[in-house]
C-alpha cells in the first residue's frame, strides 16, 4: 500500500510541475501580446510605407517612428504639420507619418516642404496606395513618436 501512496505522490508532483509550467507559459504569452498592443501595431500598415519614406530622404538619417493617422486627426494633433502639408484629399483619408532624425536640406529630399534645412524630416504618404504627399523638414518633431513606458 505504501508503494501506491508514493506513486500517487509522484504523479501529483508531476501534475503540479506541469500545471505551473502551463501557467508560466500562459503568463509569458499574455505579457507579449499586451506589450504588442501598446506598441501601436495598429500602425503596422504604415510599415509598408518605409521603403517610400526611406527613398524620400535618400536613405539618410535614423528612423524615429511611424504612425498612422486620419487627416482630420492630424489636423488636431499637429496643426503645423497639417498646415504645411496642405492636403487636398478628404479628411477621412489615412496617412502614414514617418520621422527621420539627422541633417536634411530641401535639395536632398523628395517633395520638400517646410524649412530649408533641419534635423528632422517627416515623410507623409497616403495608405494603402503609398502616394508621397511630402517631406516636411522641421527643427523639432511636431508629433510624439516614442513610447515612454518602454526601456
Amino acid at each position: 500500500m505504501r508503494r501506491r501512496a508514493a506513486g500517487s505522490g509522484q504523479r501529483s508532483g508531476r501534475l503540479a510541475v506541469a500545471l505551473a509550467g502551463c501557467l508560466l507559459t500562459a503568463g509569458a504569452l499574455a505579457g507579449c501580446s499586451s506589450a504588442r498592443s501598446s506598441l501601436g501595431t495598429s500602425d503596422s500598415s504604415c510599415y509598408l510605407a518605409l521603403p517610400t519614406a526611406t527613398k524620400a530622404v535618400e536613405n539618410h538619417g535614423r528612423l524615429v517612428g511611424v504612425h498612422l493617422y486620419e487627416l482630420s486627426a492630424l489636423r488636431h494633433r499637429a496643426p503645423k504639420l497639417y498646415k504645411t502639408l496642405a492636403p487636398t484629399g478628404p479628411a477621412s483619408e489615412r496617412v502614414c507619418v514617418v520621422a527621420f532624425e539627422g541633417h536634411f536640406e530641401q535639395a536632398t529630399v523628395s517633395r520638400p516642404l517646410g524649412r530649408p534645412s533641419g534635423r528632422l524630416a517627416v515623410v507623409v504618404s497616403t495608405t494603402p496606395d503609398n502616394r508621397l504627399l511630402g517631406t516636411i523638414i522641421f527643427a523639432h518633431t511636431p508629433l510624439h513618436f516614442g513610447h515612454p513606458h518602454i526601456g
